[in-house]
């Protein structure tokens, strides 16, 4: 049984909850990514905030980036997969809610993230074939 600590990325980074948005902007400029978990003090995953939260929902509505913290856009259900779910269950949960992107926890603590570039490496194609059907219709 391959699981999602298998197939994840490691070494995911999470923005603060305090963080600013233009410090969130910072770190995705940095790491070459668009999208980052929300993280509390207490290390627990509060949310995803991607670039696109950032540029429509803070900068179109005149949100200030320099003092909006990433929490304010950190809303709704926290969608993951525990390290030690199988890969049918990372499907499931990336299908379901349309995810492209999806934190893994371990315990409480962020460990991973896996991708749909993740999937593609790890799994067989029509696998990766019904994930990116599923991913791109409504």
């Amino acid at each position: 049984m391959t699981t999602a600590r298998q197939i994840m990325s490691r070494g995911t980074e999470c923005v603060g909850e305090q963080e600013t948005l233009a410090d969130a902007a910072r770190t995705m400029a940095r790491l070459g990514v668009g999208a980052l978990p929300v993280c509390g003090a207490d290390e627990k995953l509060k949310g995803m905030l991607t670039d696109r939260d950032i540029v429509v929902r803070a900068l179109g509505t005149g949100k200030d980036p320099g003092t909006t913290k990433a929490s304010e856009l950190a809303r709704g259900e926290v969608v993951f997969v525990r390290a030690d779910d199988d890969v049918d269950q990372v499907l499931r949960t990336m299908t379901r809610h349309k995810v492209r992107r999806l934190p893994v926890i371990d315990g409480h603590r962020l460990v991973g993230m896996i991708t749909q570039a993740d999937v593609a490496r790890a799994l067989p194609a029509p696998q990766v074939g019904d994930l990116l059907e599923a991913l791109s219709t409504d």
